[in-house]
């Protein structure tokens, strides 16, 4: 049955505050998913809470088709809700969606904000570590926030990094009686507020604040590592020719530091990466590195390559800089998607070697990269050399 399921956005106002249909649609409805923080609702409808698993709510509307069911939401369905997620499960061509105005639609009113001109963020359910690469000079940020305790985290993140003189606004109930607004600033952040709440946040640097843009290339003392860190002019080069994208997958294999991995994950939204390491202490380095980076979301396997490949879902992008060999590069290469990107790095001449073998079969763009840096004290220096890195970038086509 074509639209037998209407996804309804709610806000504070309830039942006032809907579009004419969307309300008949709600007052017509057999079976009502959701809503008991909003009174006033048709109690002629079978009214069911929320399951505590996805799975089960896809289930429950199931066992409910051929009925009027209604889904109540808060704000958007479309926009960080549960309606995005119901749509993936069930045909689009199943659900009717009926919009209504969002919390950054609301917050960003109430601040007089551009909404094209800030980032949109959410930390509902999710790490707040994630929010940290996105703290940038003079950048407004607009953080969907669950938990009273939160956006004093966010406060500390923010002054830990040199942007303790940034605003903050914490909003909550808007649209509501019982609407309330908290202004401060990160340095000094005390206020208690409702555990569901918008924080409404003006990045304001210090002139020692860390500059940590998401453009490839952070600086090599961000990370904790044992000397194996991929240098950060190598880095920005290896993630051109990775080739970040939203929502894309990297497998990087033998992580070290995690620096590649974290780099992609910052340069394009949900990116994801799987770390693949097979010693335990450069896993934990990797860790508390996505942790303080802002990509706690980081999926790290102990491993070596091409056994750990097994049972991985198909990346977009695959980065061999360690653990390589013959048999990795061939795996990798089964393993990639359409469309995907391989870079290897070589270090060592038998690296350097099995390289240029793998141009020779595959094609591909060759490269030597040699980096070198005015180092030493002030009078004294001089130009010191990395280490030259052979690099071989492919495209699967």
């Amino acid at each position: 049955m074509a639209g037998w399921l209407h996804i309804v956005g709610m806000g504070e106002d309830g039942l006032d505050g809907l579009s004419p249909p969307a309300r008949a649609v709600v007052e017509a409805a057999e079976v009502l998913v959701g809503g008991t923080r909003h009174p006033g609702l048709p109690l002629a409808a079978k009214r069911l809470d929320w399951p505590e698993a996805f799975e089960d709510l896809i289930a429950l509307l199931r066992r409910h088709e051929g009925k009027r069911v209604a889904v109540l939401v808060v704000g958007d369905p479309l926009w960080y809700s549960v309606g995005a997620r119901i749509g993936r499960a069930i045909p689009p061509s199943e659900i009717v969606y009926h919009p209504q105005v969002s919390a950054f639609q609301l917050a960003a009113a109430r601040m007089g904000w551009s909404l094209a001109d800030l980032e949109t963020l959410t930390v509902h359910g999710r790490p707040v570590e994630q929010m940290i690469a996105f703290i940038q000079p003079d950048q407004r940020l607009l953080i969907l926030a669950t938990g009273a305790d939160t956006p004093a985290r966010i406060a500390r993140f923010l002054t830990d990094r040199g942007f303790g003189l940034s605003r903050m606004t914490a909003l909550s109930a808007m649209g509501g009686p019982d609407e309330a607004r908290v202004d401060g600033v990160a340095e000094s952040w005390s206020a208690q507020v409702p555990a569901f709440n918008t924080l409404a946040v003006e990045c304001l640097a210090a002139p020692d604040a860390a500059l940590q843009p998401r453009v490839p290339g952070l600086a090599d003392e961000l990370f904790q590592h044992d000397g194996t860190v991929t240098r950060r002019e190598v880095r920005a080069a290896t993630l051109a020719k990775l080739m970040p994208m939203r929502g894309a997958l990297l497998w990087d294999v033998g992580c070290g530091a995690g620096s590649v991995a974290i780099e992609w994950m910052r340069a394009a939204r949900y990116a994801r990466a799987i770390g693949i390491e097979p010693r335990a202490d450069r896993r934990t380095m990797a860790a508390a590195n996505a942790l303080a980076l802002g990509t706690p979301k980081l999926e790290l396997i102990d491993g070596s390559a091409p056994e750990a490949f097994t049972g991985l879902p198909a990346p977009d992008a695959i980065f061999l800089g360690g653990g390589l060999s013959e048999a990795a590069f061939d795996a990798a290469w089964e393993a990639l998607r359409p469309l995907g990107r391989l870079v290897v790095n070589g270090l060592t001449p038998a690296e350097e070697r099995l390289v240029l073998g793998l141009r020779a079969r595959h094609g591909g763009d060759l490269a030597r990269l040699q980096v070198s840096r005015r180092e030493g004290p002030a009078g004294a220096e001089s130009w010191h050399p990395l280490a030259p890195v052979t690099q071989l970038a492919l495209v699967k086509r």
